[in-house]
């Protein structure tokens, strides 16, 4: 029995989402294995942190999201889908749209939680669209509108992650200047109302009208110095995706067969091979280990992760050599060679000179400058020493005179073809430190850092553990409480999903 499920591009391959999204819900395949599951679970748990962390500092667009959201609250009536979703922090229902792009942005402002390349080599699907695991808040969102249990919920995150990382990897949205997260926007609003028992007319609908009205272009996180746009675009589209399924619900009808629809985005920016079809085959997961979260990446801190093989060759170089440790004034120059679109990302010349927090963190030439600082000072170089927290990007960080002395020694360059071709199977980086006593040194060519899909170091499950400590310790009181709410999530209530974000934020009302 095949555990995939093939929409061939001559389909209403909306309708075949629509209808698998259904089944899978339901429990008409085999099930996912446990694999899978922890997984899923896992990326959630790391997002929780970020989401917490950033409401716990304070962050501008997350929490005025939220004050925006407690605008719009809502009885607690499970009849209808009048019944509303909570905010991480509160036990108060507000309309789910809003509670999912409050949440959402919370979980995206730090820009570190996971991470899809859009690579399916074997499926031959290697679009290399970028992604996020952004969207558990509408997962939540509907299960508490739903009262679904735990596992009703994983299972649904599960599915959200598998209908965008199988779109990213057949449909390449950056090549056209569209932002990602249209993808995600997509399994959102299919999830969402497949979960509240939509009909497939009705999850065409809200799909056709996420399409039709509500595409955002690279804009938003293209410029000198980047703003609450690129933190918050996932948010922002997840709430436009849950407010079209709800309309489509009641009754709203939106374009059909948006795929291949001549004028929306995918026929119109990259031709069918013939006509009545769209652009791509898609293949999705049914059951086993057949889906695309278990290829998904994390971030081991805060950084734009095209950089994560820059800094595993750095803390390489360290720990190897802790003789760089020893006098700053001896490190002549370090070169950094990578592969194209990481070079365009985090090689921009504005980002040389970053004075955000959100330019910092797309800025190559800081992250690895404030490493290499922290690594100095700490006369320390592993992982868990150097990995970056919010502390690292605020105003006094920007500044560093250390970090900016170090940023003006560092040489970033575009290695070619040859690191080109093993880009998305990993993240081809290396990195050459000149020294005035020890020469020149290299890390050799690094291809799955910590936290890549493919790296099998064994350390994932310690350094997420780190991580989880680092970034919730100043945001909640019970750090081993939270880890406890958000794990074991199959043996979980529809009350305990219900009550799922009561607990108490540092700062946050």
């Amino acid at each position: 029995m095949t555990n995939r499920l093939t929409l061939p591009p001559d389909t209403n391959q909306v309708r075949g989402l629509a209808q698998y999204a259904l089944d899978f819900l339901a429990g008409k395949f085999a099930e996912p294995s446990d694999a899978a599951y922890e997984r899923v679970e896992l990326f959630h748990l790391d997002s929780i942190a970020c989401g917490v962390s950033a409401l716990a500092y304070g962050t501008n667009a997350p929490n005025l999201l939220r004050r925006e959201a407690l605008e719009y609250r809502v009885a607690i009536d499970p009849t209808n889908d009048g019944r509303g979703a909570t905010l991480f922090g509160s036990r108060i229902a507000v309309a789910p749209e809003k509670a999912v792009v409050a949440n959402s942005s919370a979980v995206r402002e730090w820009d570190s939680n996971g991470t899809n390349f859009g690579y399916d080599p074997e499926r031959g699907h290697t679009a290399g669209e970028f992604g996020h695991n952004d969207f558990y808040p509408v997962v939540v969102a509907a299960a508490q509108i739903a009262g679904a249990d735990g596992r009703q919920t994983l299972k649904a995150m599960l599915l959200l992650d598998e209908i965008r990382g199988r779109l990213a990897e057949v449909f390449s949205l950056k090549t056209y200047k569209i932002d990602h997260v249209v993808h995600g926007a997509i399994a959102s609003a299919i999830v969402y109302g497949a979960m509240l028992g939509a009909k497939i007319d009705q999850l065409e609908s809200a799909v056709g009208l996420v399409v039709a009205h509500y595409i955002p272009f690279r804009a938003i996180r293209h410029g000198k110095q980047l703003s609450d746009s690129k933190g918050a675009s996932a948010a922002i589209s997840s709430e436009v995706a849950v407010l079209s399924a709800r309309r489509a619900m009641r009754g709203f009808v939106g374009p059909a067969d948006i795929f291949r629809n001549a004028e929306a985005i995918f026929c119109l920016f990259d031709k069918p091979a013939a006509k009545g079809c769209s652009p791509f085959e898609l293949s999705v997961g049914t059951s086993g280990d057949e889906f695309s979260i278990l290829g998904m990446h994390f971030k081991l801190g805060l950084y734009e992760h095209q950089s994560a093989g820059a800094i595993q060759g750095l803390i390489d170089l360290l720990t190897k050599n802790p003789e760089l440790l020893a006098d700053e004034r001896a490190i002549r120059g370090l070169r950094i060679t990578i592969y194209q679109p990481a070079f365009d990302i985090i090689g921009d010349p504005a980002k040389r000179d970053p004075q955000t927090r959100q330019s910092a963190d797309h800025s190559m030439v800081y992250i690895i400058a404030t490493l290499l600082r922290k690594a100095l000072e700490q006369r320390a170089a592993g992982w868990t020493e150097l990995m970056l927290s919010p502390d690292d990007y605020d105003d006094a960080a920007l500044q560093h005179p250390l970090t900016r002395r170090l940023m003006q020694r560092i040489d970033f360059r575009h290695g070619g073809p040859e690191y080109d071709a093993r880009y998305p199977d990993g993240i081809p980086t290396s990195v050459d430190i000149e020294h005035d006593t020890l020469g020149t040194l290299s890390s050799g060519l690094v291809m799955y850092p910590e936290g890549h899909a493919r790296n099998t170091s064994g350390r994932l499950g310690a350094l997420l553990a780190h991580k989880f400590e680092l970034l919730a310790r100043p945001a909640v009181d019970d750090v081993p409480g939270l880890r406890r709410r958000f794990t074991d999530f199959r043996n979980k209530s529809p009350e305990e999903i219900r009550t799922l974000y009561d607990f108490k934020i540092h700062g946050v009302e």
